[in-house]
């Protein structure tokens, strides 16, 4: 297999627009010819549905959930990050650049992490023209926080809720176009196969989750937007309903995969508590920026928090990384926690877990505006464990959280599969590594509303128009692969559930 990235010549800052000026075009009469199907309907996949629809391309929808707002963009709830600068506190787009290639430990194309950069900044005059309700200064400003990795204050929020309400605008231009006819919107359907004819991606072959009923479905080209895969692992903060299967029958139908070992560990997760869970529940790293994290200097020390004085606890990241303290990456910050449980000075129930403690702020700040900033939160910490994180320290620990590997795609976003492009977290190209906080939700609304509307017209411009018949026998082929898959699978006569095999399977400790 040969990978061609297909990068713009010329120097770094301008290759996106060069690129823009030389796409191949698609006339809007020719647009009503082309038929697009997009999987998934996150951030990354109903801002590109909504987008293409808006164009004029005739878009059908696939999503697991009961509802694309169902999709788990909405777990992400730091923040988003765009090099606007409000703070006059240094950013820029090449200080984002800069930051994000090496957070990502220079796996990441820098191609496209420098066009990241540079769209970042429409994304949020993108979404508050939707009405997303970021936080405002008391001036009515956009305010802005600090994220893991960075010495800058250029992430945008909404509380804790930045991805559902990043979700509900993307949703409500999704369902305007439905509304418009432009969009044919299928939920709860599961992407079953890739239907590849002469070397190019055509179709797929879904199941009604519903009805059951296996489906076929025709277009010109293919959008996966189907998020990452780290559901593979039996504790992760994935909800149990991502669909980690999609990105692997394209990879089995030629789609190359590109750094499938790079995974993002969060350190800001709820620790396991019993055998009973299912999955984890992340707490947002927005809160590293007021939280200070510790564990008592000695090990064996099980005292509650506040019977242990302040000169007999470790602020290990204060002391061990003092320019970025509690705000180092995500990585860093994790293994320094599984470090400090393994000697022995983890706190809580089986000892994994550290202490993030609002002490200091609360008063320095005071309780409201805590509560302003983190207030759902706090709620939601309180719910799951029964303690009061205004009183006590919250306990944390490193959790299984994004897949910073993915489908391998060009510039241009399409996969080793021509017709076949690949957006969002399903794909490897602007995270490769990425350590950073507040990028994922950067990285899907880019791809969708900014990025794929060029590239995959310039695809179909070289393409005549005209989704081929359902009828065709490669779809027979496909249907009949997967019937043969389903039969072997459930003719098996086990024993077991399949979630006891996951279980067993898990490679994340405890």
């Amino acid at each position: 297999m040969e990978l061609h990235a297909n990068v713009p010549s010329g120097p770094i800052e301008r290759k996106w627009e060069k690129h823009r000026s030389e796409v191949h075009l698609v006339s809007p009469t020719n647009k009503r010819k082309y038929h697009v199907i997009v999987v998934g309907s996150g951030l990354a996949g109903a801002s590109a549905a909504a987008s293409l629809a808006e164009l004029g391309y005739r878009v059908t929808c696939f999503c697991y959930q009961d509802s694309p707002r169902r999709a788990h963009s909405i777990a992400a709830q730091g923040g988003i990050n765009a090099a606007k600068n409000y703070r006059n506190d240094g950013d820029s787009v090449f200080r984002l650049f800069y930051d994000t290639v090496k957070g990502g430990d220079f796996r990441s194309r820098e191609a496209n992490v420098h066009r990241l950069a540079e769209v970042s900044v429409q994304i949020i005059d993108q979404c508050v023209a939707q009405g997303v309700p970021f936080a405002r200064e008391y001036g009515g400003l956009l305010d802005n926080r600090s994220f893991g990795g960075v010495q800058v204050s250029r992430t945008f929020y909404a509380r804790g809720q930045t991805g559902q309400q990043l979700l509900l605008g993307a949703y409500q231009a999704l369902q305007r176009q439905i509304g418009l006819g432009q969009i044919a919107m299928h939920s709860r359907h599961e992407m079953l196969d890739l239907v590849v004819i002469d070397g190019r991606a055509r179709g797929i072959v879904v199941r009604d989750m519903v009805t059951g009923a296996v489906e076929r479905h025709s277009a010109d080209a293919v959008v996966l937007a189907t998020g990452g895969y780290g559901n593979v692992f039996f504790l992760a903060t994935y909800a149990k309903g991502c669909n980690a299967t999609a990105i692997w029958r394209a990879y089995r139908r030629g789609a190359g995969f590109a750094n499938p070992c790079f995974t993002q560990i969060h350190p800001t997760c709820i620790p396991v508590s019993g055998e009973y869970q299912s999955k984890l529940t992340l707490m947002s790293e927005s809160l590293r920026n007021d939280g200070r994290i510790w564990v008592p200097r000695k090990a064996g020390d099980h005292r509650p928090p506040g019977e242990i004085p302040e000169a007999e606890r470790d602020y290990y990241l204060e002391r061990a990384y003092p320019a970025f303290a509690n705000l180092v990456p995500r990585d860093i910050a994790s293994r320094a926690a599984k470090r400090v449980c393994d000697e022995g000075r983890g706190v809580g129930p089986g000892g994994y877990g550290v202490y993030l403690d609002f002490a200091d702020a609360i008063e320095r700040c005071g309780r409201e505006e805590i509560e302003d900033k983190y207030g759902n939160l706090f709620e939601m910490y309180e719910r799951i464990t029964a303690e009061d994180p205004y009183r006590v320290p919250m306990r944390i620990y490193p959790a299984t959280h994004y897949t910073m590997g993915g489908l391998w795609v060009d510039y241009d976003l399409m996969s080793t599969v021509p017709g076949l492009f690949v957006i969002g977290e399903a794909n490897f190209s602007d995270h490769g590594a990425n350590r950073l906080g507040a990028s994922a939700l950067m990285q899907g609304l880019a791809d969708g509303y900014f990025i794929l509307p060029y590239t995959i017209g310039n695809f179909l411009a070289g393409t005549r128009p005209g989704a081929p018949n359902t009828k065709h026998p490669a779809f027979a082929a496909v249907e009949q692969d997967v019937a043969e898959r389903t039969r072997r699978l459930l003719g098996v006569g086990g024993r077991r559930t399949v979630m006891s095999f996951h279980r067993e399977l898990d490679v994340v400790p405890p």
